[in-house]
Order: structure tokens, then C-alpha cells, then sequence
């Protein structure tokens, strides 16, 4: 927190006096002016579990250029950790938050001397180019990355367009100025299959990197040019130096030599894509080299995408936090397009997105739960044209996508979370999408036989013995054919809405009234799997759950909490189960217990998705003040300002997005239920600027580390008594305010629940 001087402790103190009766706009005056982007740390995260970069993009941009440490490792998804102090290189493709490491196309490195690129690389100890740097020179903001290479005396700035990167090297005085080039450079699951760099003229390379990883098929194609001319060269084929001005093989690098006595800097700009070097010419910003116009370009379209929410409060830290957690929300989906509109699947069919973008890196087993619900109050259109991405993808295999990245499936997690994103988006109003078309593609993908669809439509679950993660998948399933029965039902497929509405019980079949959770059940439709430990977790092979274990996925039915409450027995047998969720022994039990598991209270596991709805359960089952505290208790131990200030994986901005939601107030706990969860408020105001003209508002009087509970609220000056409020009231406008106390009034928001 920043320290405030007394006369501005006075000051605070006599607005607060003066706002007694909830008239808080003025509390945060002296910050009015201030840009929102100066309170974004894209350092948080880099540290820990967090897997981010710190490198530049503009929001949901296609390039993501940023510095790679060289290693390869889980900390090092994005291609950096804040732990290290080696870079081996800018890349221009990354991840952000990924618990699987890919990318990391089309390094550049500059350098003060002659390189030896015929090295063989099995390490990064191998890198010729890497250098030494110090976190103490090195800075991040929206748009912008710098950081001082101490081995090459080089001072590196980097900011980026939609689809053009740029780089600033500045060299010591009488310094060699060359940059490497290294398309063999690979990390993590990551390997070059074919590469070619090609020397056009004296300022400009071209040339292509195609890999194998967890994107099986990805061709990405470049055009760099350079602030001033190439006066020599060296290529590098397969560790071999070759003549000329190609170089093509599974490995290719070049080391590029200019003039130092013409100035100390060499900028250079690059565009990509993955159709064609044609295509990525034309991708290529036309303006000459303005670094210091694109980054200030960056920095207003961060701050406009920044904008759109507001919050007020005198803490600093909590800002930095919530923005930078905004900011989070929108690195990806990324741009997949290019500027005429085309794009590669992994079939290597090229496609025209005819009046959309498409868009790729769709991480939705993590960003259907909250940050697609965000998107769909910030970019309603981007969400538009998300499902119009998807709806492409869909016809390569006629099944929905997965886990999309850089245009290839890669089946990675359980269920088809690109459902509840399409059905969410139609009752929420959005439009920008073919509905028969992407309902059609829904149904197909549940009645198809694949990823255990076979068993769970032949058993109504999947057994045990015929797959592993049987609980998660068919949980999963459940909710996936509620969202299409929910869909049906709007598009009155009456027969439809019915079917898949019986299937979307799946989950009763699992609940085990004796334990209280949900098990692994044999195909006999009888035998629970044994022996049973709630806290045992097996990553991926010859288990019940994915990532976690039976206290972490017992508690996923979105679609019928009621139902689900009344399987344990009612409200307090619910709730008091829900409580020892959070009280139990943070004991994982098992040798090769998944390391998603982090974050922990008691056994509820924060660092991981299938956690991130269970506190708001409370409000379900009729204690909505125990909501209120473990919201809070969440929002205060698993989120800071420091490097590791995520408790796990930021997974394409879902970890992010809980954060901005649940800070305001709200959450999606069933996001194509259309309608959000009251928390605990933890800013004095919250201002949503929504798409349509209007502006909501939320208003929490009195709050504070202490006042964590709702005592009584009112929408519209009308007395509000209820624990959600639907997506059409939240458009609508209007100011939501909460008067809150230190102490739970058990009567606001309760209804009639089953005992």
C-alpha cells in the first residue's frame, strides 16, 4: 500500500464524514486523472504458478512479443519465470497462464559480437546469444517491455500493433551491432519441423517456422525489415554454415550485421501468419519505425479496453491487483486472422472469416466460467465473433472445439466447454452468430461416440474401468447437455429440450449419500470404485478427477443446485459439508498428486477451475453470509501485487477473471444461466460503462476489511432481497447498492431452501 501523508489521512477522513449517507463519488477524486494502465503489473503472475509473460501485446492481439529465459520446464509455459535471470531471446508467440508450454516462434536476440550458431543446442547452458540481465533493469507496462542485456550491452525495448511487433535495440557506443535470428529455438513441448529464412533485400527476411507440439500443425509464416541496412550475414542449416541468402532445413538461424557508426539504435518491425508470407507482408504495419507512436498507440488502446470498468477505493494495491487483472482477462483469445480476413486450420484448409475475426488459443475448460461471462458485458461483439471461430473449427471434424490453439484441436481437459459459451451468448442477447447452425453443432457433439460420449449415452455416466476421470467427464457432460436442453428450449425443440434435459442428470448417478461425494461407479450401476480417499489425487492416469480429487470435484452440478442440496440431505447437512470443504486439513494425499492443486483453504483449491464456483454455493443453499466471508477470505489470501501474487495457473485470464467479477460483487456461477451471484462488494463503487449506452453501477457503503456482509440493498431505489441478478438487469443500468456491516444479517437474501 502506498504510505499517505497525515493532511491526506485528514482529508480522507472528512470525505468519508461528508459521504456518510453513501455519496462516495468523490472519494477517489484525486485519482480521477490517473491513467488506468499505470495501476496494470504485468509482473504479477510471472512468479509462482502463474505461467504469464510480461511482454508487449495490445489486447487480444496476435502478437505476443516477449523474453524467453531459454528453459524448458511447467514454470516456463509463457517462457519466462520471474526466478531467472538469463534471457535467451524475444519471441514473438506466447502463452499466457498455460499449464502446457508451446509457442515461442521466431526468436531474435541482439548481440555485441560474432555468435558461433553451428553449436549443437541441448541445453539452454548451449545458447551461444543467451545474456545475463537484472530484474532491477528491467520494466513492464501494457504495450511495453525494456530490459537491459548485460552480456551485450544492449538496451531492448519491445511494444506492439493488433498484428505487427516491434523491437528497439540500443547498442554501446562503437559496439558490433548484429541481431540473431533462430527459428530452430524450441521449448517445452515444442519442435521445429520446417524452417526457411530468406534475405529479400538489405532491409528486409522472410520465411517461415513450422512445428510439431501441442499444436500439432503449426505453420507460421514472417516478414521482418529492419531501421537500416544488413551490411553482412551469416546462415546457419542444420549447424552448418551455407552461401547465399536462403537458408531452409528443420533448423535454420542467422546472425545480421549493420553499421555502427550510424547510429547506436536498430529497430525492427515483424508481422506473421499462418497462411502465407504474402499474407503476413500484408499483415505488416506500413508506417516507417515510430516506436515510441505504436507504443503510445498501445498504451491508449489498453487504456480504452481498461476503461470500461471502474472501480473506486483509497488502496492502491487493490487497484494494481484488479486491473492488472483485467488486463489479464484480455491477452487471449488472440487474432488469428489476417488483414484479408484468412486463416489456417489444422487440416491445412485455408478459410476466409466472411464479416468476423477469428480468433484461436480458446482455452474454454477454464474461460467458460468466468472469462467469457466477462467478455459478454465488456465485447459482446468479440464474443460474436468467438462463436463464429468456433463454428469454423467445428466443421474440420464435426465435433465442437476443446481447447483451440493456432487453429489446432488439441483435446486437452474434459468436457465441451464451447457449449455453455454459445448457449450463455444467445440468452444473454448476443446475436452475431448463425443460432440454428451453432445449436445444430451443439447436438451433434453430445450424440457423437468419441471422448466417452459411447459410455456415458449407454450408462447414463461413464464407469470407472472404462476411462480415466470418469467423475469429471460425466459431471461435465451433465452440465454441457443441460446447456443444449436449455438452448432447445429456447429454440422450442420441445423433444430435444426434454432428452437432453433426463441426460443432464447424469450426476445423481454418482453422488454417494454415504460419503458425500461424487465416485467413481463400476458399469455394474452399483459398485462404488475402491478404496475411496477423498484426498488422494493421481495426475491424469488411473483416477476418478481431473487435476484434484473427490473434495475438489464433488461440487460441480451448475445446473440444479437445488437438486443437488437436496441429494445431501437439505441445506444444513449441504452446508456443513460445503464448511469442512474449507476447514478440512489441506493434506493431498498420493504420490503423484497433480500439481494444479494450489491455492488451498482446507481442500478447496483456488490455484485450479473446477474450484472457482463453490464458495457461491452458500447463497444456494440459503447461508449467503458464508458466501460473503469465504469470497472475501478468497479474495484477500490468493490474490497479491507480487510476482506470485496468482495462486495458480491464469489460464488464458479465467484466475484473472474471478477476480474482477468477484471483487465487484458478482459472479457467473452458471454463466448460460444468464445470471450472476451476489458475493461481498470489495470496492466502495464499481462502475460498468456497458456497449449499449448504459452504465451499472455497484455501491457498497461502509465497506471495509471488516464490513464484509451485506445488511440490506437496494436496484434502482428499490429494496433488493435476493442473492443473483440476471444479465438483462445488469444491461439495463442503473446502481445496485449494498449497505454493509461487520456483522451477518442473516435475513437478507435468504429464501425458502430444503431441510
Amino acid at each position: 500500500m502506498v504510505k499517505k501523508s497525515p493532511i491526506f489521512l485528514f482529508a480522507f477522513l472528512w470525505a468519508f464524514i461528508a459521504c456518510e449517507e453513501g455519496d462516495i463519488k468523490n472519494i477517489d477524486a484525486p485519482d480521477l486523472d490517473k491513467e488506468l494502465t499505470s495501476y496494470v503489473d504485468p509482473f504479477i503472475g510471472t512468479g509462482g504458478h502463474g505461467h504469464t509473460y510480461p511482454g508487449a501485446t495490445v489486447p487480444f492481439g496476435m502478437i505476443q512479443l516477449s523474453p524467453d529465459n531459454g528453459i524448458s520446464g511447467w514454470d516456463w509455459c509463457s517462457g519466462y519465470h520471474i526466478s531467472d535471470d538469463v534471457i535467451a531471446g524475444f519471441s514473438h508467440l506466447h502463452l499466457s497462464g498455460t499449464g502446457i508450454g508451446d509457442l515461442a516462434d521466431l526468436l531474435f536476440m541482439p548481440v555485441n559480437k560474432e555468435i558461433d550458431l553451428t553449436t549443437e543446442v541441448n541445453s539452454r547452458k548451449d545458447i551461444v546469444y543467451k545474456s545475463k540481465f537484472s530484474h532491477e533493469n528491467e520494466k513492464s507496462k501494457p504495450g511495453y517491455y525494456q530490459v537491459f542485456l548485460e552480456d551485450h550491452q544492449v538496451n531492448v525495448e519491445l511494444t506492439s500493433s493488433r498484428r505487427t511487433g516491434y523491437s528497439k535495440y540500443t547498442f554501446a557506443e562503437a559496439d558490433i551491432q548484429s541481431v540473431v535470428l533462430d527459428l530452430g529455438f524450441a521449448i517445452n513441448w515444442d519442435s521445429p519441423t520446417d524452417t526457411k529464412i530468406i534475405l529479400e533485400d538489405d532491409k528486409t527476411i522472410s520465411g517461415y517456422r513450422h512445428s510439431t507440439g501441442w499444436a500439432r500443425n503449426q505453420k507460421v509464416f514472417f516478414i521482418a525489415e529492419f531501421s537500416k541496412p544488413i551490411t553482412s550475414h551469416t546462415l546457419i542449416t542444420e549447424g552448418k554454415k551455407i552461401e547465399g541468402k536462403k537458408a531452409e532445413g528443420v533448423k535454420t538461424s542467422a546472425q545480421l550485421f549493420f553499421d555502427e557508426s550510424t547510429g547506436r539504435e536498430v529497430q525492427l518491425k515483424l508481422a506473421l501468419s499462418s497462411v502465407s508470407i504474402n499474407n503476413a507482408r500484408e499483415n505488416l504495419d506500413k508506417q516507417g519505425f515510430q516506436f515510441e507512436k505504436i507504443k503510445e498507440k498501445a498504451n491508449r488502446l489498453w487504456e480504452g479496453s481498461l476503461k470500461d470498468v471502474k472501480v473506486q477505493t483509497p488502496i492502491d494495491s487493490l487497484k494494481t491487483i484488479f486491473y492488472t487483472a483485467l488486463y489479464h482477462s484480455q491477452l487471449a483469445p488472440v487474432t488469428f486472422s489476417d488483414k484479408n480476413d484468412e486463416f489456417r486450420k489444422e487440416n491445412d484448409s485455408i478459410i476466409k472469416a466472411e464479416d468476423f475475426t477469428a480468433y484461436s488459443t480458446l482455452s474454454l475448460w477454464d474461460t467458460f466460467r468466468a472469462q467469457q461471462p466477462l467478455l459478454t458485458i465488456t465485447h459482446p461483439n468479440r464474443v460474436s465473433d468467438i462463436i463464429n471461430s468456433m463454428l469454423e473449427y467445428y466443421k474440420t471434424n464435426e465435433i465442437l472445439p476443446v481447447w483451440t490453439l493456432y487453429g489446432n484441436e488439441t483435446n486437452t481437459m474434459t468436457g465441451y466447454h464451447s457449449i455453455p459459451v454459445i448457449t450463455e451468448a444467445y440468452l444473454k442477447g448476443i446475436r452475431g452468430f448463425d443460432v440454428e447452425a451453432a445449436y445444430d453443432a451443439m447436438k451433434n457433439t453430445m450424440m457423437q461416440d468419441d471422448r466417452g460420449l459411447e459410455y456415458y449415452k449407454e450408462y447414463g455416466y461413464i464407469p470407472f474401468e472404462l476411462l480415466d476421470e470418469s467423475v469429471t467427464i460425466t459431471l461435465e457432460y451433465a452440465y454441457n447437455d443441460w446447456c443444449v436442453a436449455r438452448l432447445a428450449k429456447a429454440l422450442g425443440k420441445t423433444k430435444d429440450y426434454e432428452y437432453f434435459s433426463t441426460r443432464a442428470k447424469a450426476y445423481e448417478k454418482l453422488f454417494d449419500p454415504e460419503t458425500g461425494f461424487m465416485r467413481g461407479k463400476s458399469k455394474d450401476g452399483q459398485t462404488w470404485n475402491t478404496p475411496f480417499d477423498p484426498k488422494f489425487s493421481n495426475h491424469r492416469e488411473n483416477t476418478d478427477y481431473t487435476e484434484g480429487n473427490a473434495w475438489q470435484h464433488s461440487w460441480f452440478v451448475l445446473h440444479e443446485p437445488e437438486n443437488f442440496i437436496e441429494l445431501h440431505g437439505g441445506s444444513e447437512k449441504f452446508t456443513k459439508k460445503l464448511e469442512q470443504l474449507f476447514t478440512e486439513s489441506s493434506e493431498i494425499t498420493g504420490e503423484n498428486a497433480s500439481a494444479d492443486i494450489s491455492g488451498l483453504i482446507g481442500q478447496y483449491a483456488h490455484g485450479n477451475e473446477p474450484s472457482h464456483h463453490i464458495a457461491y454455493l452458500f447463497n444456494k443453499a440459503g447461508k449467503p453470509w458464508r458466501t460473503q466471508y469465504w469470497v472475501r477470505e478468497i479474495l484477500k489470501t490468493q490474490y497479491s501485487t507480487k510476482p506470485d501474487g496468482l495462486s495458480g495457473n491464469e489460464d488464458a485470464g479465467q484466475m484473472s477473471a474471478w477476480y474482477v467479477f468477484s471483487s465487484m460483487g458478482l459472479y457467473p456461477f452458471n454463466p448460460a444461466s444468464a445470471e450472476y451471484e451476489i458475493g461481498s462488494p470489495l470496492f466502495e463503487k464499481s462502475t460498468i460503462d456497458l456497449e449499449n449506452g448504459n452504465r451499472f453501477s455497484i455501491l457498497a457503503k461502509n465497506v471495509s476489511d471488516d464490513n464484509i456482509y451485506i445488511q440490506a440493498a437496494t436496484l434502482n431505489g428499490e429494496i433488493f432481497n435476493q442473492t443473483s441478478i440476471s444479465h438483462e438487469e445488469l444491461l439495463a443500468g442503473g446502481e445496485l447498492i449494498f449497505k454493509m456491516g461487520n456483522k451477518p444479517n442473516k435475513n437478507w437474501g435468504v429464501t425458502k431452501v430444503a431441510e
